[in-house]
């Protein structure tokens, strides 16, 4: 039951600039090992995901070291099919023991797991004609060859940027630097075989910032495929720095109805939820209150959302989702019209659709406004006056109704300017309202993991003070 093998080209060239322990024909050996072993104790059908990374984090506070840690995993996952749809039972096991003996055991809980499962008509393997059928290279694989001295070094030339902004910056929370290495191969009974390394590199810094006995916090972080692409120690640590200071001084402010401009960090968690509503498993629960928009206007007619998974060094790229689907670029939303839904195959069977490549979740979201916007001075300006939010709190949301209620911080502005800083508000809404109520996104596009958007401006929302 060995699958034929698709070229994998990033995946073998990478070896050479790494530190892997296993090489790409020992990842091919051990999912053939687990093919054949699923097949000949009575597997319909099996996937295998064999994995391992490593990795260096540390973190400073206040000039020393608090952690230094190496990582090195690696684990193996094995699903079973026995039956057909639509009566297959499917069993899953997994171990981080890559030995034979441990490879066949793994292989024998998932059936017997299977063995004792129910009948399942939407459980299976994805759709062979979906299948990715070979794997480009989006050069994801940048390692960072840094030992820890100097990872220690660049947390502390952060941190100490932080404070050098006033002598009010009083405290830290800690600059940590994380550069991390990654290798898969997954296989299937269906002839798919699919793999590559990736790398992801961050770096943050928080410090606080204290006057008069008051204290405000704030951060800032980057992360990138490349080390050259996170930002320089020095200047996000004065950037983290700047952010806590301007927040002294934060006042409280009375219940009203205004206009909320989403700075682009949080903006991206606005579009989550959007992301959220419509995937595969809040839609055949009736779990979401955009359960049946497909082809309807869902936010805005300014606004349009591309799913662009193919985009070399992004955060969220990836040729297929973690049944093996191949990705494709879509359109998402276009002029506030839900075009397409997250699904992986369970949840679009269960729908009676087709797999959209997004087993795993969306990769590469694209947020942008149908004509071009204007930057966040401009955004601020056509707020008027209303809250500009900087950051959220707590979890306030009912993905079934649709209600919303964050805990906020940022910053009043009147006649388009920035007047002094607020704390502790509540802003509220129905998601349905607050995405029909966007108005503007701007042009001040922040990447952050797989979104991509600026900041975006909500017509009127609830504003609970004190």
């Amino acid at each position: 039951m060995p699958a034929t093998r698709q070229a994998l080209p990033s995946f073998a060239t990478a070896m050479s600039d790494s530190r892997f322990a296993y090489s790409p024909s020992q990842f091919n050996e051990i999912t053939d090992a687990a093919l054949v072993h699923a097949r000949k104790h009575g597997a319909s059908a099996c996937e295998v995901d064999v994995s391992e990374g490593y990795g260096l984090s540390v973190t400073v506070r206040k000039g020393a070291v608090e952690t230094i840690e190496h990582n090195r995993d690696k684990g193996l996952g094995v699903s079973v099919y026995i039956g057909e749809r639509p009566h297959a039972k499917r069993g899953h096991a997994s171990t981080s023991d890559f030995s034979r003996a441990a490879l066949e055991q793994t292989v024998e809980a998932a059936l017997a797991i299977a063995r004792h499962t129910a009948e399942d008509g939407c459980a299976g393997p994805a759709d062979p004609e979906l299948l990715a059928r070979d794997v480009p290279d989006f050069d994801l694989f940048h390692p960072w060859a840094l030992e820890t001295e100097a990872a220690i070094e660049h947390a502390r030339r952060c941190e100490a940027a932080a404070f050098s902004v006033s002598r009010k910056i009083r405290n830290s929370e800690g600059a940590s630097l994380s550069t991390q290495q990654t290798q898969f191969l997954m296989a299937n009974s269906l002839g798919f075989r699919g793999g590559f390394p990736s790398t992801r590199h961050s770096l943050s810094c928080s410090v606080i910032a204290e006057y008069r006995g008051l204290m405000q916090r704030d951060d800032w972080y980057s992360s990138a495929r490349v080390p050259e692409q996170v930002a320089e120690p020095a200047a996000l640590g004065r950037y983290a720095g700047a952010r806590a200071m301007a927040r002294l001084g934060a006042r409280k402010i009375g219940t009203r109805q205004a206009r909320v401009l989403y700075e682009a960090p949080v903006a991206g968690g606005l579009i989550g939820h959007l992301v959220s509503a419509v995937s595969g498993s809040s839609l055949y629960r009736k779990a979401s209150f955009l359960v049946d928009s497909l082809g309807k206007q869902v936010l805005n007619p300014i606004v349009n959302i591309d799913e662009l998974p193919h985009q070399p060094r992004a955060m969220g790229s990836t040729p297929f989702d973690d049944e093996g689907v191949a990705t494709r670029d879509r359109s998402v939303v276009r002029n506030g019209v839900l075009q397409g839904y997250f699904l992986g195959s369970y949840s679009a069977r269960k729908l009676g659709m087709r797999s959209t490549g997004n087993a795993g979740g969306a990769h590469n979201l694209e947020i942008r406004q149908r004509q071009p916007g204007t930057d966040l001075v401009g955004m601020l300006r056509l707020m008027g006056s209303g809250l500009f939010v900087t950051e959220l709190l707590g979890q306030g949301l009912n993905l079934v109704t649709g209600d919303y209620s964050r805990g906020a911080a940022g910053y009043w502005v009147e006649n388009g300017e920035i007047a002094y800083p607020v704390e502790e508000v509540t802003i509220a809404g129905n998601l349905r309202d607050i995405f029909q109520g966007i108005v503007a996104i701007g042009s001040d596009i922040l990447v952050r993991g797989g979104r991509s958007t600026g900041s975006i401006l909500v017509d009127n929302m609830t504003i609970a003070g004190h």
